[in-house]
């Protein structure tokens, strides 16, 4: 009977101890397809206790083991890498993502190059895979495409080896109007996102050298050839082991259509202040230096804008009560506003006017501002006196007055309600009562002194006391008042009858 020739046993000895230590994952096979042999790290990699975890045969770890490139395609049998070494086939550089179909958890994403070792007759005697585990590189470059991928902010990529874009984002394609495939594989020549930059020159060697590209305007042209102003800045960084530039952008369109309409804004309200017909000033909030006036301003008080800007109302002494601004700096910093406060206003040539003044907290140019506005009523307030003191000389003998006519003098005496939370006639007493009633009948002291038998004196502490209870300071005041609460004359006690004032005077 004829023997058998058995094939040599390989001594893979001292190959397995150089390899043992590396931080590579190696996993030897025969050309008979048997696993033979696998380091820690191929072992640990793989999630695998021992080597018969690992498979006895390339069948065996096919079975193990579910592989898939990165692009999600699933690999067939044939090509995996460990068939396709024993197939005669080295690789490199293989990227597949290896998962196990009876254990969810388990992700790794593997490199994997394929060696076939040979003999002095140069014929195959082991079949070697390299693996490297980049399970973490690949992972942070996952996280970086979500993020790139879900940032709102416009961003592209563009290799530097060749100056193409190789990676953009939905919020670039937007912005542009381009669809992903009309970006990807263009090159930074044919769509510029450097156009019309403020350093252009310095920008591109930046490029061209793979450095930061600072911040700066620029015009990037948009899928319908309209343009958009933009600020583009670049990044270098490095996708799939590619040196790249990372370009981000700041659509500049919505601050532009703002800072235009805050411009007309304050181009009107520029006008209506300087074309306003009252006097207006625009003053600082700290230390309320004049910062504009208008013409009306101007006319008003005799100084001319340059001379008074960059001062306050204090130091050219604008006011003829130097306590007006501490008065009107107080209520601001309360209210932020003020509303017809009475001042005195002294212009440039000392004369005094009577004036109501408005006030309003505003920003300017993002600068804390007073917006002031000064009505002068110097000749209304003149013409109101003088009416108030032809009223009280008429009033001072009110038995020439009909009822009717003293409510209508009242009126214009006090346009405001009178009455409204003032005190009432039960208030009075008894005496006030009578000595009221005389004093609407146009009766003097000496005459109601006379009329209750009372001393002068006595008849003015019962005045005085009078004008405290129903708050006024004069006879015709007290008049009014009465008059307002129907007293037209004086009652005298126990005759039940009362004189009083008719339309022609007569008691």
């Amino acid at each position: 009977m004829k023997k058998s020739i058995e094939k040599p046993r390989v001594d893979r000895r001292q190959l397995q101890q150089i390899i043992a230590g590396l931080s590579e994952g190696v996993v030897l096979i025969d050309p008979d397809a048997s696993i033979v042999w696998a380091n820690e790290t191929a072992l640990a990699i793989h999630g695998a206790r021992n080597l018969a975890s690992l498979g006895k045969t390339a069948r065996d770890y096919v079975s193990a083991y579910a592989l898939k490139y990165r692009n999600n395609h699933v690999l067939t049998p044939e090509q995996y890498p460990i068939m396709r070494v024993l197939a005669g086939e080295c690789f490199s550089d293989v990227v597949v993502e290896v998962t196990k179909p009876r254990d969810e958890s388990f992700r790794r994403m593997h490199q994997v190059r394929g060696l076939i070792l040979t003999n002095a007759s140069d014929e195959a005697e082991s079949l070697a895979l390299v693996i490297q585990d980049v399970t973490e590189r690949f992972g942070a470059e996952e996280r970086f495409e979500r993020t790139f991928n879900t940032n709102p902010a416009p961003a592209i990529i563009c290799r530097l080896s060749d100056l193409r874009y190789v990676k953009v984002n939905q919020g670039f394609l937007e912005m542009t109007g381009f669809a992903r495939e009309e970006v990807i594989g263009r090159s930074a020549y044919e769509l510029d996102v450097l156009n019309e930059a403020a350093k252009r020159e310095e920008a591109i060697r930046h490029l061209q050298e793979g450095r930061t590209i600072p911040q700066m305007e620029a015009t990037l042209r948009l899928h319908g050839g309209e343009t958009k102003l933009v600020i583009v800045a670049g990044q270098p960084i490095e996708v799939g082991e590619e040196a790249c530039m990372l370009f981000t952008f700041m659509d500049l369109e919505p601050r532009k259509r703002a800072e235009d309409a805050l411009r007309q804004t304050e181009e009107r309200f520029s006008k209506a202040f300087m074309l306003a017909p009252v006097p207006m000033t625009v003053s600082s909030l700290e230390g309320f230096l004049l910062m504009d006036v208008n013409e009306a301003f101007v006319e008003t008080t005799g100084y001319d804008a340059e001379e008074i800007l960059a001062k306050d109302a204090v130091r050219l002494k604008l006011w003829a009560d130097e306590a007006t601004q501490r008065r009107l700096r107080a209520k601001l910093e309360v209210s932020g506003s003020l509303r017809n406060e009475e001042v005195r206003l002294r212009t440039r040539g000392g004369e005094v006017l009577d004036c109501l003044l408005s006030a309003e907290t505003v920003s300017i140019h993002g600068q804390p501002c007073v917006l002031t506005a000064i009505q002068d009523i110097t000749e209304r307030k003149r013409s109101e006196e003088e009416l108030v003191a032809a009223i009280d000389a008429v009033m001072q003998d009110a038995s020439w007055f009909s009822r009717t006519v003293i409510e209508k003098l009242a009126q214009i005496r006090r346009p405001q309600d009178a009455q409204a939370g003032s005190p009432q006639l039960s208030d009075l007493t008894p005496r006030e009562h009578e000595v009221l009633g005389l004093m609407c009948q146009g009766e003097d002291n000496e005459q109601i002194a006379k009329t209750l038998q009372l001393s002068p004196n006595t008849v003015r502490n019962h005045i005085a006391t009078l004008y405290s209870k129903i708050g006024v300071h004069r006879r015709s005041d007290a008049i009014v008042w009465a008059r307002q609460r129907g007293v037209t004359g004086y009652e005298k006690p126990g005759n039940g009858t009362k004189r009083h004032q008719n339309g022609n005077g007569s008691g």
